[in-house]
């Protein structure tokens, strides 16, 4: 690994439903702050720790970097996905192999619940989507 590497920052953005987050990550202890608190202070739900960190155990890297979070909009769960989707991001960029992990898992999609566009139905697909429900 190189000097370089080791030494930078990585920044990406994460969304969903109305929340968005802001996270920076570098290779680390594993210090967490979440708007200049604990994982533990601002989510005090285990669960939500749980989900936002699922990046980390899926590409095998916990407690490997420190993260700088900012996160507004919405709600606990609404924040917790939009860290997950800024983490996922943001190894991303770190290490492009991961890419392929994490896409496996579905960490890098953006759910885009809470906004309007889920409404608008090509009539041509109705059949597929239709079939979804069977």
């Amino acid at each position: 690994m190189t000097m370089a590497r080791q030494s930078s920052r990585f920044y990406a953005t994460g969304r969903r439903k109305s929340a968005t987050a802001r996270v920076f990550i570098r290779l680390g202890t594993g210090d967490v702050k979440i708007n200049h608190r604990t994982a533990e202070d601002y989510f005090p739900r285990e669960i939500l720790r749980m989900h936002f960190l699922e990046p980390l155990r899926t590409v095998e890297h916990m407690g490997n970097f420190d993260m700088f979070i900012t996160v507004k909009g919405g709600g606990d769960t609404g924040q917790a996905g939009a860290i997950r989707h800024g983490i996922a991001r943001a190894l991303q960029k770190y290490d492009p192999t991961l890419r392929p992990t994490l896409k496996r898992a579905g960490l890098l999609t953006r759910e885009k619940r809470g906004t309007w566009a889920w409404y608008a139905v090509v009539p041509d697909r109705l059949d597929e989507i239709a079939a979804v429900f069977r």
